[in-house]
């Protein structure tokens, strides 16, 4: 298989286990409560609703800083 395929086989193997987790995520307890934390911002005025997971993003991102870095050494 060329080096092209094999790069689009692992995203897509990535992009479907992203999704599993998205989906299996309600009812595993550490993920069910992404998006709900303190500090996430929600806004609601009339029809109008505003959700910025503040929080949930930085969490996220300290995560997967700390797996990038293990994986570097």
């Amino acid at each position: 298989m060329a080096p092209v395929g094999k790069v689009i086989v692992v995203i897509g193997l990535i992009v479907a286990a992203c999704g599993f987790v998205i989906w299996a995520a309600p009812s595993i307890p550490i993920f069910g409560r992404l998006g709900r934390l303190p500090g996430d911002i929600i806004v609601r005025r009339g029809n109008f609703t505003l959700y910025f997971p503040m929080v949930t993003s930085i969490v996220i991102s300290v995560v997967l800083s700390l797996l990038f870095a293990l994986m570097r050494r």
